[in-house]
């Protein structure tokens, strides 16, 4: 990627719903030219796709929790199947640290939130759980 791939990528990061037009101005190229970079960025794959971020005002009445997960060895790809068909786990991670997998999770309500974490807590292959409830955000520099 050069300056002008990485100056697409900042301005999208920002506002998804930028159009080519937009782009062009602001990055002072030729439209063609933005065209031609956004398609070699999404073959290339630097651009996975867009995306929808919520503001606060959607998200207030959505309870967020981090899960860390201790499991057992060679139990992963079976865990990592079960969780993806759970709706309220939004990402989930692997780490280095003293736990195996980070999970993000988000639930309508304490009670749902409640009844994930047993339903994630008896999976087979999973040793132990913690979980963290977020209360407040004070950064968020995700794109």
């Amino acid at each position: 990627m050069d300056d002008l791939d990485r100056g697409i990528v900042a301005h999208l990061a920002q506002d998804a719903r930028l159009s080519v037009a937009v782009l062009a101005r602001r990055l002072k190229v030729a439209r063609s030219t933005v065209q031609v970079r956004l398609e070699r960025l999404e073959t290339s794959g630097a651009i996975a796709g867009y995306t929808l971020r919520l503001g606060d005002s959607a998200r207030e009445h959505r309870i967020r929790a981090t899960c860390l997960l201790t499991i057992e060895p060679r139990s992963q790809v079976g865990i990592l199947s079960r969780l993806r068909n759970m709706p309220e786990v939004e990402r989930i991670h692997t780490t280095s640290g003293r736990v195996d997998l980070l999970l993000q999770l988000a639930a309508a309500s304490t009670s749902q939130l409640d009844d994930v974490l047993d339903q994630i807590g008896g999976l087979t292959g999973v040793r132990s759980s913690e979980s963290l409830i977020h209360l407040s955000t004070k950064l968020d520099r995700s794109s």
